[in-house]
């Protein structure tokens, strides 16, 4: 009934709403009317498709068999609806991976066009987020290139309250202070929204970012989550609708290494979305110039695109690939 993938080491199982209905979840007709009725109906379908089945949870796994679920396609034809659902039941705005692994799941039902679709995520927080993705081929490897659009930049685009302004590397950050409370190198970071919110702490050193072990111990996890989690889970500070953490080191001038705190998720082996934010970051502190950078995740490398003009970030461009779970 679901499928799983795998992209960088982020898994999303893909069910379509009709499957859904035949399991007896109470799934309205349009992906509209799904994202504003969540509540009713998230938590049931995370627990049936997302939950390991009875005796089968290895000792060293998280709670759940995969960061998410993918609800779609709602048509046969594009543009395509989709519903992101993460583990804890709230709808995403985007995903990099999410997608990338939708648009797979598409080619194998043989109705993602080879000129590419528009993809429509639907969620509670506004209007739908479009990404047109693109079947390609980068050194060798089939996958898709997803048009993320132009980001955006400082605490207004994410909502943020109570940022201090800093200065690094000569650009203007924030400075958030439960992030410093938890560890007083975490001082400088920069708000990006690439259709969903991230913060990404900007470090000196590689050695410096926090692992995911690290992340998933006590106190530091209950710490991150208070920031990136929306209430009740988290305080919603300094974003009330909940904020994806990144920290970002430079190793050359075109190599980002990064570490990932999903909002709704936790620690992460990759995210693309989180790549594409923290690519942004480093442009705007000028680690990187605009053209192909690559985002060294656990879970894999992201090839990120900048494309640039004026001094303005107008465009950037996500390819990954997925391979199914069986």
């Amino acid at each position: 009934m679901t499928q799983f993938y795998d992209a960088r080491g982020n898994i999303y199982g893909v069910i379509s709403p009709e499957a859904l209905r035949m399991a007896g979840i109470d799934l309205p007709t349009s992906a509209g009317e799904c994202a504003s009725s969540r509540q009713t109906w998230s938590h049931h379908a995370v627990a049936l498709c997302c939950e390991w089945p009875e005796g089968q949870r290895p000792a060293d796994s998280k709670s759940h068999r995969s960061d998410g679920l993918l609800v779609g396609p709602f048509q046969a034809s594009p543009p395509f609806d989709v519903l992101i659902i993460n583990t804890d039941g709230t709808l995403a705005e985007r995903s990099g991976n999410g997608l990338t692994i939708f648009s797979q799941a598409l080619t194998e039902q043989g109705v993602l066009p080879e000129q590419g679709a528009l993809l429509r995520v639907h969620h509670d927080k506004g209007s739908a987020v479009e990404t047109s993705v693109k079947p390609a081929e980068v050194e060798g490897v089939r996958g898709f290139w997803l048009d993320l659009g132009q980001p955006e930049f400082g605490p207004s685009a994410v909502g943020a309250q109570n940022a201090e302004s800093r200065e690094f590397n000569g650009c203007g950050t924030s400075h958030i202070q439960s992030l410093a409370q938890l560890d007083p190198s975490w001082s400088h970071s920069q708000f990006v929204r690439i259709g969903n919110p991230h913060c990404v702490t900007l470090l000196t050193e590689v050695a410096a970012l926090p692992s995911n072990e690290q992340m998933r111990e006590s106190p530091l996890n209950e710490g991150l989550t208070r920031i990136a989690y929306a209430m009740p889970t988290g305080s919603g500070q300094p974003c009330p609708a909940g904020v994806n953490l990144q920290w970002a080191a430079r190793e050359s001038a075109r190599r980002i290494v990064a570490r990932v705190f999903e909002r709704g998720e936790g620690p992460t082996a990759s995210s693309g979305t989180s790549a594409s934010a923290v690519a942004s970051a480093a442009w705007r502190v000028g680690w990187v110039e605009a053209g192909a950078v690559h985002v060294v995740m656990p879970g894999g490398t992201a090839p990120i695109l900048l494309e640039e003009a004026n001094g303005e970030l107008l465009r950037l461009s996500l390819f990954g690939t997925a391979q199914p779970i069986l």
